[in-house]
């Protein structure tokens, strides 16, 4: 099968189209035949070795997220899924493949109101909004919630979903342009100021008291106007660090508001916690994609011998929503 293979440490020049051997399941595992696949920076990441795959996945052949259909199915597969099936999910790595195996309680069925590269922009950025939002945020309706960096594929579909859970919602970009097509999403206010003066851009929005709820991919950066952002009894959650993974605060500010800070990461989590994320996106999320509550959204398309040009696309910061491959 065809592969994309970090074939060096580097960046994008790192990554190169080459046959490798096709995977067979065994167990519970079921092989999928790839259609499109979705990028991500842990890409990058890995290719530069900064982020290894973990265990029990190709160590080579990056991508987190799939959408195909059912090629084969291991001996101890129990269904409902059968050959043919359209299906899409989250993996360790191995995505930007002809072929991947995945266990069958982390496949999960395509809506039939999207085609494959649409649907290969749902898988990793909804379940992480998803969990990030609900699970381990805790949204309520009616909640404030604050989204760092709403052009990003997390950003934009956590926009969506926070809309629709019935919360408010406030985002950052650091575009006018990118918190414009946000707000098509269910973005209620856009927010265009710098980690200082975020605190001072929310307080008008929010009767003065702040938000409840801060989704946080930045990191560092934004770590102290976050905390001054937040309502008493807040909650930060940090999903990513583009802005840095070190900063320090006064404590004290946690203390009186009572704020809660929760860091959360999917990859490297147990299979049995990613089953769960899994079985949650499926009963919550998906129907809302089915109905058009929710949908991906998708930055540019390109063929796989173009994936040099797909990850500078994804880097380069331009974009709004998802790069996807063509497979």
């Amino acid at each position: 099968m065809k592969a994309i293979v970090i074939t060096k440490l580097g960046g994008a020049e790192a990554l190169d189209v080459c046959d490798v051997e096709t995977p067979e399941p065994c167990g519970d595992q079921v092989r999928i035949r790839v259609r499109a696949a979705a990028l991500n920076r842990a890409d990058l990441m890995q290719a530069r070795g900064s982020y290894p795959a973990p265990p029990g996945v190709p160590a080579d052949i990056p991508g987190l997220e799939y959408a195909g259909e059912v090629d084969k199915l291991g001996p101890n597969v129990i269904g409902p899924l059968k050959i043919g099936d359209r299906v899409f999910g989250i993996v360790g790595g191995g995505g930007q493949a002809e072929y991947v195996l995945s266990p069958e309680r982390m496949v999960v069925p395509i809506p039939a109101n999207l085609d494959f590269e649409q649907a290969a922009a749902v898988p990793e950025v909804f379940m992480t909004a998803h969990d990030a939002l609900e699970t381990q945020g805790g949204a309520k309706p009616g909640e404030r919630v604050l989204i760092h960096a709403v052009g990003s594929g997390v950003g934009s579909a956590a926009v969506q979903i926070a809309h629709t859970m019935g919360c408010v919602v406030l985002g950052t970009s650091r575009t006018a342009d990118k918190l414009e097509q946000a707000k098509k999403l269910g973005l209620d206010v856009g927010i265009h100021a710098n980690a200082e003066e975020l605190a001072d851009a929310v307080r008008p929005h929010t009767n003065g008291q702040g938000v409840n709820l801060i989704i946080d991919l930045l990191g560092a950066v934004a770590l102290a106007g976050n905390v001054a952002a937040l309502a008493t009894c807040g909650r930060l959650v940090l999903v990513g660090l583009l802005g840095g993974g070190s900063a320090s605060i006064d404590l004290t500010t946690l203390l009186r508001k009572r704020i809660r800070v929760v860091g959360t990461t999917l990859r490297a989590r147990p299979l049995e916690e990613k089953i769960l994320v899994t079985q949650a996106f499926a009963d919550r999320v998906v129907p809302w994609l089915e109905r058009g509550l929710v949908r991906p959204i998708v930055d540019r398309v390109f063929a796989l011998d173009d994936v040099r040009a797909a990850q500078t696309r994804l880097e380069s910061n331009h974009g709004f929503g998802k790069v996807i491959l063509r497979l």
